[in-house]
């Protein structure tokens, strides 16, 4: 299945894409990976989605790449008497320790981490930011504020801290089991960290998966941007999760905030997903609107790895429709004139490595001499993201014998994975490379491509050789 576009659709699955026949649908429409959230999902639920996933790639002769995404610590203040109470703007109002129904003077927080950490000044948004609290006086059994915006606040609302570093890590223990579970399957590629707010919030999670699954880190909370350069450099691949971002930080900031950060991921060679009420009216309406157009189409023209729909896939009417118009958006920007010159734009120098001088000199020859693709065999898919962080305008054919690493680099920009056994020797590996491209619909008879690999063959990490060659009447090497 060739796609007709560089960046990746990651599509959530829910109650409105759960069946196998959806599930196939929306890969055909252009979903490159899948989501499974589970924040909703159960065990057993999880289980099944992964079995029909992996139904749906056996059919379609594709790697399909699964993101299992965690749920991270959720605050929520207590519950209230009458369910909900009215606030006056300037009032004391206090967030306190006792395990009793609220009124409109208290409420119960059972989060002592935030009892502690709050300090005077410090802001706490409830309920996605519709009522705005202020710290005045702390003792570590409660906080007492003041009404600084909003009226209203009801039974077990969010609550986000801004302006606070909480002393806990990224996991509860729903996410240790749920981490068990998706580990146990053995068919996720991603596992992606919901609030990570410091480096040493990925230590966990990497001594529990030990390498099985790649780590995603969600940057969500306004903390991880004062140490993104470390987490970047000890997550797999990072997700700019604009919905918890734009609520503790201001909204106008978030777009800059999005730019950032893809171009420090793409400096990195680490993976960027932009994510959050992209096509958001899709939910219940068959087309976008225009302004939601113009976010997908930023997020293109920015050069993310991919972009991500949230419930438009997962509980909308139209998920079907939202696939295939977020490809259509992506489609039509990468066939804009300005797209290349922007792309180019944002390039970064290669590192003085080997591999990254190769990567290099096979993205200049290939435009120089108009080639049809650039294949690279790539083991643990390293040379995979080496290919994909040069940003060419050919295609890109990665080859990989390990299907785990096909699928984990689903998620990479412009890389089209196909499952191939190592080549025998360098015949074979260039006679391989250029049948595969061939018969992916990459290149014809009398067409070039470039091939980078390693020598010895099957070292991984030994990128080391380019070679070109013609595809021959027959689909082989003409050389």
């Amino acid at each position: 299945m060739k796609r007709n576009r560089k960046v990746k659709i990651l599509a959530t699955l829910g109650p409105a894409s759960s069946d196998e026949q959806m599930i196939q649908k929306l890969h055909e429409a252009g979903a490159d990976l899948f989501r499974i959230n589970m924040s909703h999902a159960s065990h057993e639920v999880m289980r099944t989605l992964v079995q029909r996933i992996r139904a749906v790639e056996a059919r379609c002769g594709r790697p399909i790449g699964i993101l299992g995404d965690l749920q991270g610590p959720k605050l929520r203040v207590g519950k209230f008497a009458e369910g909900k109470v009215d606030l006056k703007v300037g009032q004391t109002f206090t967030l306190d320790n006792k395990d009793e129904p609220g009124d409109s003077t208290r409420v119960f927080l059972p989060h002592p981490e935030i009892l502690e950490a709050v300090k005077p000044g410090h802001r706490l948004l409830i309920d996605d930011g519709k009522l705005h609290l202020r710290a005045e006086k702390t003792d570590g059994k409660s906080i007492v504020t003041t009404v600084v915006a909003g009226t209203k606040i009801s039974d077990r609302k969010g609550v986000s801290l801004p302006d606070t570093l909480l002393a806990v890590g990224v996991l509860t223990d729903k996410d240790r089991s749920d981490l068990d579970a998706v580990l146990a399957t053995g068919e996720f590629d991603w596992v992606a960290l919901s609030f990570v707010q410091r480096p040493e919030d990925l230590a966990e999670v990497r001594k529990i998966a030990r390498g099985r699954v790649g780590l995603m880190s969600k940057i969500e909370k306004p903390q991880a941007l004062d140490r993104i350069d470390e987490i970047i450099e000890l997550s797999d691949a990072l997700m700019v999760a604009r919905g918890d971002l734009g609520v503790e930080m201001p909204l106008e900031s978030v777009p800059g905030l999005q730019k950032q950060l893809t171009r420090a991921c793409r400096r990195a060679g680490k993976p960027v997903v932009v994510a959050t009420q992209m096509l958001e009216s899709m939910i219940s309406a068959p087309v976008p609107t225009r302004a939601e157009v113009s976010d997908v189409a930023t997020a293109v023209f920015e050069g993310a790895d991919a972009i991500m729909l949230s419930a438009e896939s997962a509980s909308g009417e139209y998920p079907v429709e939202a696939v295939s118009t977020m490809a259509s958006i992506a489609s039509n920007v990468e066939r804009d004139p300005h797209y290349s010159s922007i792309i180019y734009a944002q390039r970064t120098p290669p590192e003085a490595t080997g591999a990254d001088a190769i990567s290099l000199a096979a993205h200049q020859i290939a435009e120089t001499l108009r080639l049809s693709a650039i294949v690279c065999y790539t083991s643990s898919g390293t040379t995979g993201l080496r290919a994909a962080r040069e940003r060419p305008q050919v295609p890109i054919i990665a080859l990989s014998p390990i299907v785990q690493t096909a699928r984990r680099l689903s998620v990479v920009w412009g890389l089209h994975c196909v499952v191939t056994e190592d080549a025998t020797d360098l015949d074979d590996m260039v006679n391989r490379a250029c049948r595969i491209v061939a018969h992916e619909g990459f290149g014809k008879p009398g067409e070039r491509v470039i091939i980078s690999a390693g020598v010895p063959l099957g070292t991984p990490g030994a990128t080391n050789m380019l070679r070109i060659a013609y595809i021959g009447s027959d689909g082989m090497s003409g050389i």
